[in-house]
């Protein structure tokens, strides 16, 4: 099979096409032949080298992917061949084919095609483990979500709104702006011009943000916790404007204020397989019924995965870019 490698780390042209071995499914797993992959921050970090796959996984980039089963491993049930299928990865996306643990498998859902069901299971995933399980949004809060045209800002706008929860989104265009708009959102900031603590406090008539859905890390820390409520709850999933910041402890137990960090990546099976189970009972029946859809900002074949990267890196995308798979001969 052919594969996005990365013979050294670089920029995106260390992205390469090339042949290799094929996966073989082991105890648990299937063989899904891949029809498409998406790009996630972390594969633009794995190409520059800093963000390792975790041991066992494939070695090459793309945390989710659609496709069909090409085969069982031993002691899988539930599942079949020529299943059309989405899945939760670890690494090997990018790729022709990739083995993927049966328990991080979902069927493409109603009324989404087999290519754009590629950019569902990172985001939902991230999002439904993060804003619900862990930060545990309920109808009638305020969700302050920092890029809120992003794969995982369209995502959170949506269920956040399925829930009956208000949405505040940061953004750094009208165009992406507009977009968060018209998928829900009711407070519409523009961080490059405006001051999101100071929007969401007007917006929530003083009281703020009840869940902070935040990719910034460092830069956004002490903003962050102005901006959230009385009980609020921060949920750091990326580290874009930093690793390290200063935070004032006192301000965080004025307010009973929790911040939680979780990756999704790394976490062992049974939890990947737990959280992918509460995907599909919880938010799988909305996309089946057009409540939410994936956003697919473009599509490129995945040996022009290199541009794919660059379009990300650049932020010059709304929702999620997608890397298909040449068509086999």
């Amino acid at each position: 099979m052919y594969a996005i490698t990365i013979p050294e780390p670089g920029g995106p042209e260390a992205l390469v096409w090339d042949e290799v071995p094929d996966p073989v499914p082991g105890e648990g797993e299937v063989l899904v032949e891949v029809v498409a992959g998406a790009v996630n921050r972390a594969d633009i970090m794995q190409r520059q080298g800093f963000y390792d796959p975790p041991p066992g996984a494939s070695v090459y980039p793309g945390l989710e992917c659609s496709g069909r089963i090409a085969a069982l491993g031993p002691g899988v049930a539930g599942w079949s061949v020529g299943d059309e299928v989405c899945a939760l990865l670890s690494g090997g996306g990018y790729a022709e084919k990739v083995a993927v643990p049966a328990g991080q498998l979902l069927p493409v859902p109603k009324g989404v095609g087999l290519k754009q069901a590629a950019g569902l299971p990172e985001v939902v995933c991230t999002v439904w483990s993060n804003v619900f399980m862990v930060a545990h949004l309920r109808p009638g809060e305020t969700l302050l979500v920092h890029g809120g045209s992003s794969g995982i800002g369209t995502m959170a706008i949506q269920l956040a709104k399925a829930v009956g929860a208000k949405v505040a989104v940061t953004a750094g265009t009208k165009e992406k702006l507009d977009f968060c708009a018209e998928l829900g959102a009711d407070i519409l900031i523009n961080y490059r011009e405006q001051d999101f603590v100071a929007e969401v406090k007007e917006a929530t008539g003083g009281a703020g943000a009840d869940v902070i859905l935040d990719n910034m890390g460092a830069k956004y820390l002490d903003r962050n916790v102005r901006a959230l409520a009385v009980n609020g709850r921060i949920a750091v999933i990326g580290l874009q404007g930093g690793v390290k910041g200063e935070l004032n402890l006192g301000a965080l137990l004025t307010k009973r204020a929790a911040i939680s960090a979780t990756s999704l990546r790394a976490r062992p099976l049974g939890e990947k397989a737990a959280i992918v189970a509460a995907v599909r009972e919880h938010v799988w029946p909305l996309l089946d019924g057009g409540h939410v859809r994936p956003v697919i900002d473009r599509e490129l074949p995945m040996p022009e995965a290199a541009e794919a990267h660059r379009v990300v890196e650049e932020s010059g995308h709304i929702g999620k870019v997608l890397l298909t798979v040449p068509e086999r001969s």
